[in-house]
């Protein structure tokens, strides 16, 4: 429902002040679908041989090490030092070592899935975790959704399945049927640990949001906390992947570092969306990344778009449609 309130005389800035907000959240979110769609095809552009160059640990290492010295700088440069008079202890800062863990813990489970299903069930179940945000976020947080609203979300779910199962590649030349068949697999407990995934997916972004509202702090201190404990924890996680053979920095380009910046930037512009909008935002931000990644795709890597393509744009219009209307 769209109430218009009575024009007065403060009004015309009022209204530009709400014209300014409305850009400044657009551009931030435009931004997000741009960093986001174009995460895949700028890693397909850095192979050689088929074959990432540079090591993925190392690669998460310095973003979050970047989202780190952009959050302290920040912190430096805005003054909001002398603001947090909250004594540091335990009870404050511990909170947001649960993000970094969860993550930390999805990111490895998605590794272990591999074992009991194959990449492309994997991409299409993982829509799933669409579900398990939009439920809690309602019953953890308390917000109460509109029935239309959960339509949105459900044909925002559906989209994201037509949209994966349509860049599923089934076909392979000198296949047989049976072995073509064969490539698409799931094992009754890859179907448990999909959704113990997505389960996770949802409850850090909702957990994540919880935390960044509830403490009166400025964002740039809670980011400070958050990617403190998420560059130890992936530290860790390189120092115990270290093979020895390939250097910390062997294989960056100009795109791998482009890739750097550009997640770093996502991570911090996505803690100010879940401080000052909801987790259901980075939702629709997600699915319209989908899109940007297509696009990106036939333009730099020459991959085909067929008319299937209009159906999941029309259902995230649509999703967007119903759940901000």
């Amino acid at each position: 429902m769209i109430v218009i309130h009575a024009v007065r005389s403060g009004s015309p800035s009022r209204h530009r002040r709400w014209w300014r907000k409305r850009v400044q959240w657009g551009v931030l979110l435009g931004l997000m679908v741009l960093i986001y769609g174009s995460h895949a095809p700028l890693i397909a552009l850095t192979k050689v041989d088929g074959r990432v160059p540079f090591s993925s640990s190392s690669c998460v290492l310095l973003i979050e090490l970047t989202k780190l010295l952009v959050s302290l700088a920040t912190l430096l440069l805005t003054g909001d030092l002398s603001a947090p008079h909250v004594p540091l202890s335990l009870a404050l800062v511990a909170p947001y070592a649960v993000p970094a863990t969860l993550y930390a813990f999805n990111n490895n489970l998605v590794v272990l899935m591999q074992i009991y299903m194959d990449p492309s069930s994997f991409q299409v179940l993982s829509n799933l975790k669409i579900a398990s945000t939009a439920l809690l976020y309602s019953f953890c947080l308390g917000k109460r959704l509109r029935s239309a609203q959960w339509l949105a979300l459900g044909i925002l779910m559906g989209a994201g399945v037509c949209h994966s199962y349509y860049s599923l590649d089934l076909e392979y030349p000198g296949q047989t049927e049976d072995q073509a068949s064969s490539r698409l697999h799931i094992t009754a407990w890859g179907l448990v640990l999909v959704l113990v995934y997505c389960f996770i997916s949802g409850l850090a972004a909702v957990y994540t949001e919880q935390v960044l509202k509830s403490q009166r702090l400025p964002l740039s201190l809670q980011n400070l906390y958050l990617y403190v404990f998420g560059l130890a924890i992936n530290l860790v996680s390189h120092l115990l992947s270290m093979g020895g053979e390939q250097g910390f920095l062997e294989g960056y380009s100009e795109v791998v570092w482009a890739i750097v910046a550009g997640q770093a930037a996502n991570g911090l512009l996505m803690s100010v969306v879940l401080k000052h909008g909801s987790g259901i935002t980075r939702l629709f931000v997600i699915s319209c990344s989908m899109l940007v990644n297509a696009l990106l795709s036939w333009a730099l890597l020459g991959l085909q778009l067929t008319p299937f393509f209009l159906l999941p744009t029309s259902m995230i219009g649509l999703a967007a449609y119903l759940y901000y209307s």
